[in-house]
């Protein structure tokens, strides 16, 4: 009665035998795919289970149980797509990814999946480090998403086919006429990353734009132990507005193939978002560990368990390709000892033993794209033209950062920037002004009020051949689409042992210090929500001098290494012009253009000052605040000098160390809190460096920030960190 697999598997050989095949389902056509193809079809189909079986008996020696047995009718749709449509696929598509590995050729898809179940170090796909459903030569991404993540980036790259036929983009990866593939469950259907994909896709295909994605819903009926009330993927999905709805049976194989080929000619040839409604059927329960009598009453399993799409498969080839009952468990049996002895072999390969092996591909491989050239002075003299006044003058930080985008976009033709209020209005704080003018609405667009679905762009445009700019309006909208950064963006280099790469460059306003304007959402200050991930990169200029130089080296490390880069820029000093005294102009910074700027490569730190009694290291509006307490300080005879970070993750140790090593005493001064932000991590590098004693911060409260005048009290100032310089050289 527990033993659910043995029996599934035993059922199967003894009808088969015996030509007990279950009845027709409901509405089972009779197709006209030739008999050989039928018969491949079912290897792969087979060739799933039995993985599945050695998964689920091959316990302390494999270390992944979630299988595909019963969705293996999405066999078909890799029947129904090319190799190059790429395909987001959901963790019960083991049918699919083998069968696509075969139609591409010149593959080993049993080999590699047992690899796979084995997590050994020469899976092809994440060199050990994940059983992911995953192959570079045929475009199926690696995916091992929390729930429904991977449905952003698959409309993202859908999004991405038009775009790159507009611009006529020359790197584009993928062909202009494929249709993107998204798979998922029926219980991910009704996740709040998946509703924003759908209402996305659809919100794109209402207004004429180009979205050719077939969404495939393969519904099993039940998410672990929870069941989908009858009906309700249908009565969901069957007239959403912009979005073609297809069912199919996915236990049937002729039906199955019939909804695929109507779904993908559809999304192909009327480049419109489709949503395919396979049903599927659930075996063996959710996986290993689930005990699914503890939920479920013996009857209903039993009964799934009879309308086996094996079962479904087999009655088909023996009507359609003539084969008996005895070819058909024959072939079965075959594809057993095939999997037993390729499995053996898996099984006797070597794993990732050190943490330098596990940790090798977190980083993408840098120089994997040459560096760009920049364009030719007639071209940006012509770009800037209307410019050519305001380039003369000093300018602020939110003036030097459009500036530079501006010439980013020149040199780099992949780069597009997008996010809400970006384009027409030029984005709250005048950021992206002009964008649009110069670059076109298809470079510089508004996106739906959706930080998942502007994120989920960004993946899916960079596996298109983008540099995708997207921007977050302010930190705290960040939150609820972190995951697309940490779960998704940032993964794809470890999971596919450096053979994906997600270039982006994610601009972020955010930081406090806007005198109390807008509170907590509009002063947030938690930037340990990025600086825990690992692989990424976090910068903040301070200073309009800096931030053109740092956002061209973010752009060349995601051009060129394929990086995933957030740069955060602090609200506050978008439009400071002054220092010390009103009309100084003490924070304004002349604008230089590309080439003939500084090089500030990721990881350098700036300075000021040389002194050696007390060095200050702090970023952003820490900088700020720090620089004006400059003065009184010097004026008190000590001897200053102020560390600008710049790169906030991952920290330079070395060069952080280096900077403040003939300094008597160091004052940390970070405007996030308290607990978990940059000053604990730079505590622990200095301690660990024998200067711990040296060593003392100041920070913000472990506070949201407040409305109004209240936020002061929450905050480091300019007269906090005097106090904190003057005490820590008492």
């Amino acid at each position: 009665m527990f033993d659910r697999p043995t029996i599934l598997d035993e059922a199967f050989a003894r009808r088969v035998a015996a030509h007990d095949f279950p009845a027709p389902r409901a509405n089972s056509p009779v197709s006209a795919v030739a008999p050989h193809v039928l018969v491949d079809l079912f290897d792969s189909q087979i060739m799933s289970r039995h993985l599945d079986l050695w998964a689920r008996r091959s316990k302390g020696k494999t270390f992944y149980s979630i299988g595909s047995s019963g969705h293996e009718g999405t066999a078909a749709m890799a029947a129904a797509t090319r190799t190059t449509d790429m395909a987001f696929l959901h963790y019960r598509d083991g049918a699919f990814l083998i069968q696509r590995k075969k139609q591409a050729g010149g593959l080993t898809p049993l080999h590699d999946m047992a690899l796979s179940f084995a997590a050994s170090a020469e899976d092809p796909i994440s060199g050990g480090r994940h059983k992911v459903l995953g192959c570079a030569h045929t475009f199926v991404p690696p995916q091992t998403s929390t729930i429904a993540s991977h449905l952003p980036k698959a409309v993202g790259a859908a999004h991405s086919l038009g775009m790159a036929q507009r611009l006529k983009l020359s790197n584009a990866v993928l062909p202009h006429d494929s249709v993107i593939l998204c798979s998922f469950g029926d219980a991910s259907a009704n996740h709040s990353t998946s509703q924003g994909a759908f209402n996305a896709a659809c919100w794109a295909a209402y207004q004429h734009l180009p979205m050719p994605i077939v969404f495939l819903c393969e519904d099993n009926g039940i998410g672990i132990s929870v069941r989908t009330p009858g009906g309700w993927i249908a009565a969901n999905f069957a007239n959403r507005p912009a979005l073609h709805y297809v069912a199919c049976d996915g236990a049937d194989l002729n039906d199955a193939l019939r909804g695929c080929e109507e779904a993908v000619t559809y999304a192909r040839t009327r480049r419109k978002p489709v949503f395919l409604h396979m049903q599927t059927i659930r075996l063996m329960g959710h996986a290993g560990a689930d005990v699914e009598l503890s939920y479920a009453p013996i009857a209903q399993i039993e009964a799934a368990e009879a309308q086996d799409p094996l079962l479904h498969s087999a009655r088909i080839l023996h009507q359609q390709a003539g084969m008996s009952g005895a070819e058909i468990v024959a072939r079965y049996e075959e594809m057993r000892a095939r999997v037993d002895r390729v499995a053996l072999d898996a099984l006797a390969k070597p794993r990732l033993t050190t943490a330098a092996e596990v940790m090798a591909s977190i980083e993408p491989e840098k120089s994997a794209k040459p560096p760009q050239p920049l364009p030719r002075a007639n071209m940006r003299d012509a770009l800037f033209a209307k410019d050519a006044r305001n380039l003369a003058k000093p300018v602020t930080l939110a003036k030097s950062i459009n500036f530079a985008l501006a010439d980013i976009m020149l040199q780099y033709p992949n780069v597009a920037v997008f996010g809400e209020d970006v384009a027409r209005k030029g984005g709250v704080y005048g950021v992206t002004q002009g964008l649009q003018e110069k670059f076109g609405a298809t470079r510089v667009y508004d996106t739906l009020l959706d930080e998942q679905t502007i994120l989920g762009l960004a993946i899916g445009m960079a596996h298109n051949g983008f540099v995708p700019v997207p921007e977050i309006q302010f930190l705290a909208y960040l939150h609820n689409a972190e995951d697309q950064i940490r779960g998704e963006a940032a993964t794809l280099s470890f999971f596919s042992n450096r053979q994906y790469r997600n270039p982006m460059v994610m601009r972020v306003a955010g930081l406090p210090y806007q005198k109390g304007f807008g509170g907590h959402f509009h002063n947030d200050n938690s930037l340990a929500v990025l600086t825990d991930i690992p692989g990424i990169v976090v910068a903040c200029p301070s200073n309009p001098a800096d931030a053109p130089a740092m956002l061209r080296e973010c752009v060349r490390l995601a051009h060129e290494d394929g990086r995933v880069v957030v740069f955060v820029e602090p609200i506050a000093l978008y439009h400071m012009s002054d220092l010390h005294a009103p009309d100084d102009a003490g924070w304004q910074a002349p604008y230089v253009a590309p080439g003939d700027d500084i090089n500030i490569a990721l990881g350098t730190v700036g300075q000021f000052g040389v002194g050696t009694e007390l060095a200050i290291i702090t970023y952003g509006n820490g900088y700020y605040l720090s620089r004006q307490a400059a003065p009184e300080l010097e004026a008190e005879s000590i001897s200053l000098r102020i560390i600008d970070l710049r790169w906030l993750h991952p920290l330079n140790a070395d060069a952080i160390v280096a900077a403040v090593a003939d300094c008597r005493k160091i004052l940390i001064v970070d405007e996030c809190r308290r607990s978990g932000s940059l000053s604990e991590k730079l505590m622990t590098i200095l301690t660990e460096a024998g200067r711990g004693e040296a060593v003392s911060r100041i920070t913000a409260e472990d506070c949201f920030i407040p409305l109004g005048p209240a936020a002061e009290l929450v905050l480091p100032s300019k007269a906090s960190i005097l106090e904190a310089a003057r005490t820590a050289v008492a």
